[in-house]
């Protein structure tokens, strides 16, 4: 933002106050502050609080340490509401990709709680299952599928149709911290601290792939001595052919699904999370430090063959692909079975 856009002369002071009143928003939440989620609220006449203001706006969700979700209209600051039922931190947040204003939330008290905030927040279900502590939670781009991870050495997928379970994901050695669907909804990969990312067909149940995080050659080694390489977080990238991942290791990866490997590495210290810029080319990556850090990320053109494979998972399910009339290699390509 532009501190001023006077020509004529002013004071320093008036400079800072100019500054600080053109990039300064804050939102008192009273509590720490664990997860975030933003989501757009539609125009009137559609669905809104009486609060709100009739335009188009953008909405931020809070998780705080008390339990409770506050969730605010970004552009006033104004609070438009507090939605209490979770009994322990709440540790991570997901809205429904499809706008209509679902709001899945994940915490400490070992339950998952869906909301609706167009129905004036009203707790729509609390899902239970697991016995640790929720750590992450990921609705599909389809809103068909709902995953969490719990500190436990197995995934929990959802039916965000019915609220019930759909299956188990076992197959780490230790606990799972991190899950995201693919943009097309047609993968799952999970991050662990067994050093592994799986990554699952959410509609059958079945791993495709693993991708482990080995120790590199000295000479790429950024670290000083020899650190762990247990998994804190991973994103995928918008057009679906990339993967990035932040380990204990002193190192940011992004890899490529095609040869199943990292094609880039950036050292950094303390990572805790990531995530890709919507439309690409950017990771941000936070830290234990209270840091966020940007970073270019590869650029890809994806393939006529990849973006028809995309397009029609988008509304195909790895069954009904499977029950089409056209060849075994077909089939095997748009399943993800051929990388």
């Amino acid at each position: 933002c532009k501190a001023s856009e006077r020509k004529g002369r002013s004071s320093k002071g008036e400079a800072r106050r100019s500054l600080g009143a053109a990039k300064e928003k804050t939102l008192e939440c009273g509590q720490i502050v664990w997860g975030l989620a933003f989501s757009a609220w539609p125009a009137a006449g559609e669905t809104e609080p009486a609060c709100a203001v009739a335009l188009p706006c953008l909405i931020l969700a809070t998780g705080l340490n008390d339990g409770q979700i506050k969730v605010w209209e970004v552009q006033t600051g104004h609070l438009l509401f507090s939605l209490l039922g979770h009994q322990d931190v709440v540790r991570d947040l997901s809205f429904a990709p499809n706008g209509s204003l679902i709001l899945v939330s994940a915490s400490r008290d070992k339950t998952l709680r869906v909301w609706d905030l167009s129905r004036d927040g009203r707790q729509v279900q609390v899902l239970s299952g697991h016995v640790q502590w929720v750590y992450c939670c990921s609705i599909s781009p389809d809103c068909s599928m709902l995953c969490s991870a719990a500190g436990e050495k197995s995934a929990l997928l959802w039916s965000m149709r019915s609220y019930t379970l759909i299956r188990r994901l076992e197959g780490h050695q230790s606990s799972v911290v991190s899950c995201d669907f693919s943009p097309d909804s047609a993968l799952l990969v999970t991050a662990s601290y067994d050093a592994c990312v799986i990554m699952w067909d959410p509609y059958t149940g079945e791993q495709l792939r693993t991708l482990r995080h080995v120790p590199l050659h000295s000479a790429l080694d950024y670290s000083s001595e020899v650190h762990t390489s247990s998994l804190r977080s991973v994103s995928f990238s918008p057009e679906g052919l990339y993967l990035a991942t932040v380990a204990d290791d002193r190192l940011l990866r992004i890899w490529a699904l095609e040869l199943r490997s990292p094609v880039a590495f950036a050292p950094m210290t303390n990572g805790l999370c990531c995530m890709y810029f919507p439309h690409g080319g950017f990771i941000a990556t936070g830290t234990r430090d209270g840091h966020v850090q940007f970073w270019t990320a590869p650029r890809v053109l994806s393939s006529l063959k990849h973006l028809c494979r995309k397009a029609l998972r988008t509304f195909l399910t790895t069954y009904q692909v499977l029950a089409l009339p056209i060849p075994r290699k077909l089939k095997e390509f748009l399943t993800y079975r051929t990388f």
